[in-house]
């Protein structure tokens, strides 16, 4: 697929940015070459030798919707911990609370009082009709509350097989790194292990059945057998792109899924951009599980499942006391007191209705910007939008899939474009061409980044 760039040219652009980012940057080599001593990578976690340039920013402060680095630079912070800041770097209410909880205690395997608060606020905002999901349980991240999810499912249903959407993302649930290949000669797709998938226990084709995003047909196609534990998915795909559910989509699944008996889990982790209660509020669905994570914590680490009230008699109906702490669902840290004081203040205080109509108004404003430069160009590229975040992508038009979305992808191009936005002090996420917006995010912060990308656009046009 054409991006309507000239490739020599974004190499060239690149190794110009590279350069500016060494020297503008030496406090953060030395730290990242300090690093590498006993780190691989210099770096706590692998994929974070995928941000742009030789080394990545090392943060000394974060607070509000920026941060500033080991060379004492301010930097506009549209990546936002790639969702887990969402409601701002370090909020004065979190942090207050998690202040006055660690000086009298951090966990310990008891509840709080902050926990019915909590839940009884999540319920608020996802158990409004149609939705029926009442019923909580908090863990550490949304990886471990999708893992627990379809072990319930498979527990209550007696089913072994899950059905995922192509290019999904789940956090690290071994179900969820599958994907369909191409054709094979008699036109099949078949399940087989996600490029870059890492030491996969068994192979995906024994746990999981993968459908394309937005195709009905391929979903009862992967139901009709009566043998599916659960669906899990996006209500909108967000880590392949951005890709939107086209109409009567989601009510399909939830037909089918219903009719079926399969357990339908929607992950709000990074769609809860779209409002206080997700894309299971804004748009009216009715799922009998949601997973949500990353921000309701405001940084600690923290996530929640929710279920309906039958699901969740049912999970208890199946349990047996004696047993109920062997069965892979949970955690020694779990629910612990320092993140349900962290979430009770997030979600009470900072992440609250009010704030997200301006911090969508950000969102459109920054997705106008791109546009604008877009189009002032002619570039094949497209804008999309969902709530408070938007995003661009490579091709003309808005992906119907994940495959489609994936196909668009250049990834040299991605690199010069956020390394050039790096180096006008703004960040977007590494892992794609996303900017969030937090309730601290202001328009001018927006506007850096119009900036940086039509100074981009002039360089790879030539002029």
């Amino acid at each position: 697929m054409s991006t309507g760039v000239d490739r020599a040219r974004v190499d060239a652009a690149y190794r110009a940015e590279t350069d500016r980012l060494v020297v503008d940057h030496p406090r953060c080599a030395a730290l990242a070459e300090a690093g590498r001593a006993h780190m691989p990578g210099g770096v706590p976690m692998l994929w974070m030798e995928k941000w742009p340039g030789p080394f990545p920013l090392h943060v000394t402060e974060a607070t509000g919707a920026h941060f500033v680095c080991a060379d004492g630079i301010e930097h506009v912070d549209l990546c936002l911990g790639d969702t887990g800041a969402m409601c701002g770097h370090s909020p004065a209410p979190t942090v207050a609370a998690i202040r006055k909880q660690a000086a009298i205690g951090l966990t310990a395997m008891l509840p709080t009082a902050d926990a019915a608060v909590v839940a009884a606020e999540l319920t608020r905002r996802f158990g409004a009709a149609p939705s029926s999901v009442t019923s909580w349980q908090f863990t550490l991240s949304a990886t471990d509350a999708n893992r627990h999810l379809l072990r319930y499912a498979r527990q209550v249903t007696g089913r072994p097989k899950v059905v995922v959407v192509d290019y999904c993302y789940h956090g690290s649930v071994d179900e969820s790194f599958a994907t369909l290949s191409e054709p094979d000669a008699t036109g099949t797709r078949h399940v087989v292990p996600r490029r870059g998938t890492i030491g996969a226990p068994v192979p995906p084709s024994e746990t999981t059945r993968v459908v394309p995003f937005n195709d009905v047909e391929a979903l009862a196609a992967a139901l009709a057998a009566g043998d599916v534990a659960a669906v899990l998915l996006e209500p909108a795909m967000t880590n392949i792109g951005i890709v939107l559910p086209e109409p009567g989509y989601l009510d399909a699944v939830r037909r089918l899924t219903r009719t079926t008996g399969a357990v339908l889990i929607v992950d709000e982790t990074h769609t809860l951009c779209a409002g206080p209660g997700g894309c299971t509020r804004a748009w009216g669905l009715d799922p009998d599980a949601v997973v949500v994570g990353k921000t309701i914590g405001g940084g600690v680490p923290a996530a929640a499942l929710g279920t309906t009230a039958d699901l969740a008699d049912r999970i208890a109906a199946s349990l047996a006391l004696e047993d109920i702490d062997v069965g892979g669902v949970g955690g020694t840290l779990a629910g612990n007191a320092l993140s349900l004081a962290a979430m009770r203040a997030t979600l009470t205080e900072v992440l609250t209705d009010d704030v997200f109509p301006a911090m969508t108004a950000r969102a459109d404003r920054w997705a106008d910007g791109v546009r604008s430069v877009i189009d002032r160009h002619s570039l094949p590229w497209h804008v999309t939008r969902l709530g408070a975040r938007a995003e661009y992508a490579f091709s003309a038009q808005e992906p119907r899939d994940g495959a489609e979305a994936a196909a668009a992808d250049d990834f040299p191009l991605q690199q010069y474009l956020h390394l050039q936005a790096l180096n006008r002090r703004v960040l977007l996420t590494p892992f794609h061409n996303m900017a969030l917006m937090s309730p601290a995010t202001t328009d001018a912060d927006v506007d850096a980044h119009t900036a940086a990308f039509a100074e981009a656009a002039d360089v790879l046009a030539g002029s």
